[in-house]
């Protein structure tokens, strides 16, 4: 689905990103994992296009989102990709419903109808339709990442991305928003995160190590695999 060909990224002086390549397949679920400023980030934000390359390109289903003009990268975006942050970016004069439903809107792809019966669809998978009408602020951070998951899903992505999902939520909260994850991961959703939580690394079924904007190691689990031990004695060597 998506192939990073030698991209790097540089900020002034500061090389963030040095030459870094790899695949993400239909289906996969990948965690980047890596110290504070190892380049985790910038990595999401310029494979999936939020941030320009300073060399490289990234291929998403053979285009080269590269090379893609602004106006026609984020409506590219819009409709292939679903983002959720660690922080829920949601506009506060709207109500949670409203919240998840803007993205469709503004895309047009469905009618307002179909785009507000998938919403409450959604919510009802996430286990929260009950604070369909509340103020963003009424509702518990947990219960704002899964709208926000809603609100990623809204216009069928191929791809979600997350930047640490859960870090900002107590153990409890990033139980729910993993098993959530799982279970789209399980009826086909790609899913790459951004996460220094083993714990959430454990449900990916591929795990990259950024250090020093380089990809220093990589790891695919084999299905059925012990991926806490596994990962845990991988982790040792960085």
């Amino acid at each position: 689905m998506i192939k990073v060909e030698q991209i790097s990224k540089s900020f002034k002086d500061t090389q963030v990103l040095q030459g870094i390549s790899f695949e993400i397949k239909k289906g996969d679920f990948v965690a980047v994992m890596g110290p504070s400023g190892s380049g985790k980030s910038t990595l999401l934000y310029s494979i999936s296009g939020m941030d320009s390359l300073s060399s490289g390109n990234v291929f998403f289903e053979g285009i080269n989102i590269s090379e893609m003009p602004e106006d026609e990268l984020s409506e590219f975006r819009l409709n292939k990709m679903g983002f959720v942050f660690q922080n829920a970016h949601m506009l506060k004069n709207l109500s949670v419903f409203d919240n998840i439903i803007l993205p469709g809107l503004v895309a047009k792809r469905e009618s307002a109808d179909d785009i507000r019966k998938r919403a409450l669809e959604l919510m009802k998978r996430m286990g929260i339709e009950g604070i369909k009408e509340h103020d963003i602020r009424e509702v518990s951070g947990g219960q704002l990442q899964r709208a926000s998951i809603c609100r990623a899903m809204i216009n069928n992505p191929e791809i979600l991305f997350l930047d640490e999902p859960t870090g900002a939520l107590n153990s409890s909260a990033t139980d729910q928003v993993l098993k959530i994850l799982d279970d789209l991961n399980r009826d086909g959703m790609t899913i790459m995160t951004i996460t220094h939580n083993p714990h959430v690394a454990t449900q990916a079924k591929k795990v990259i190590y950024i250090k020093d904007g380089q990809i220093a190691a990589s790891k695919e689990f084999q299905a059925g695999a012990d991926r806490v031990e596994e990962l845990d004695e991988w982790l040792k060597g960085f």
